[in-house]
């Protein structure tokens, strides 16, 4: 009986786990730019991601849809080697641990990591729990660590104030990070997300691009859970005003909620170079129609996994790339923000959730009409 619930408790996650294909290119949705092999964060070479999911029912009708996403900037690595980075805010109604020593020191430490809003404690204390077991202490003899840990709001779907995510999971979560392919969907953080009122959760895209004589990578990926049904718009259509029925908030909701966006490049840039592209991924969120609404939190960060030399005598040697030649950069930082977004609607399946709330996920057949209707639908 014991193993006969284990196996249809694992029937009902998978039921809510988002399937691989279609992606939004295979539904037709037109983008521009040259993706990665897997259109993928994981593009980037050594970036792995791991996710935890987390989806349990209750007592009440209260239910569990949460979870956690681990970002990796050189895989199993990342604890050996920091990484040039910046992040930006383009509406500060949300969370981002660790900024701080990331705008003063230019570098990332250790994973990023995204899960709810009120799980940004227990995120932040595994992370340190989980460098304290896997690594040396550091020169002073301290496991000195400032987690990067952001959130978005998943209290519609998921009993947020039941503090199921623990220090395990975000543990988890990093153990579970790999390369290759990258579920996208209702997994890890983006469980229980929502975006224009659509299912929504992790997307991700990537593109290859040539600045300075070289070929490079940019890799997005996103926790999205932001946006009104109204103001969505796909490929330039404006498929929210067209797609108007199973709205996930009885009220009108406007633009709020919030948006990670995870930026990884081997171009080399230094941080302030970096910061400058975490900013343009504001651009691929506009072109989905958000405003950055007065509740959303949209806060962007950019890595760089492009070696740093150790020269001795505590000289370090590195190339970075001449500011114009960053164009490319920026525009693929647009380009695969807008389409990790798409991705992560295209892959959301529809959910129901804590006291039986619900959430449908865009219908592909609907979206392909709407796109077709006004031309911009790719054969």
């Amino acid at each position: 009986m014991k193993k006969l619930i284990i196996l249809l408790a694992a029937a009902a996650q998978l039921s809510f786990v988002a399937a691989q294909e279609p992606r939004a290119r295979e539904l037709g949705v037109p983008f521009s730019g040259a993706p990665g092999p897997l259109n993928a964060i994981t593009d980037v070479d050594g970036v792995a991601v791991g996710h935890e999911t987390i989806i349990k029912d209750l007592r009440g009708g209260r239910a569990v849809r949460t979870g956690v996403t681990a970002i990796l900037p050189r895989g199993d690595k990342s604890l050996e080697g920091d990484v040039f980075a910046g992040f930006f805010a383009l509406n500060g109604n949300g969370e981002m641990t660790g900024t701080h020593w990331i705008e003063e020191s230019g570098f990332l430490e250790g994973p990023v990591m995204i899960t709810n809003t009120h799980s940004v404690g227990a995120v932040h204390e595994g992370v340190i729990k989980w460098r304290v077991e896997k690594a040396a202490a550091d020169s002073s003899g301290y496991w000195w660590s400032l987690p990067v840990v952001a959130e978005t709001w998943d209290g519609h779907l998921n009993d947020i104030n039941g503090f199921h995510v623990t220090d395990k999971h975000a543990a988890r979560a990093i153990e579970k990070a790999k390369t290759g392919p990258v579920a996208e969907g209702n997994v890890g953080g983006g469980t229980g997300m929502i975006c224009h009122e659509f299912k929504c959760g992790i997307g991700t895209s990537s593109r290859i691009i040539k600045a300075g004589g070289g070929e490079y990578t940019v890799g997005v990926l996103v926790q999205a859970n932001y946006g009104a049904r109204s103001e969505l718009r796909i490929a330039g259509v404006p498929v929210g005003k067209r797609l108007t029925e199973n709205l996930a908030y009885d009220e009108p909701h406007g633009d709020t909620g919030s948006i990670i966006i995870v930026v990884a490049t081997d171009a080399p840039l230094l941080p302030q170079q970096l910061k400058r592209v975490a900013r343009r991924a504001s651009l691929g969120l506009g072109r989905m129609g958000s405003y950055a609404g007065n509740g959303s939190g949209d806060i962007f960060i950019a890595f760089s996994t492009a070696d740093m030399t150790d020269e001795g005598d505590g000289l370090w040697g590195l190339s970075k790339l001449g500011n114009d030649e960053l164009d490319p950069v920026f525009l693929a930082t647009a380009d695969a923000t807008e389409e990790a977004i798409v991705n992560a609607m295209v892959a959301a399946r529809d959910m129901t959730g804590n006291l039986g709330h619900r959430a449908v996920a865009i219908n592909h057949d609907e979206l392909r009409a709407v796109l077709k209707e006004y031309g911009r639908l790719a054969e």
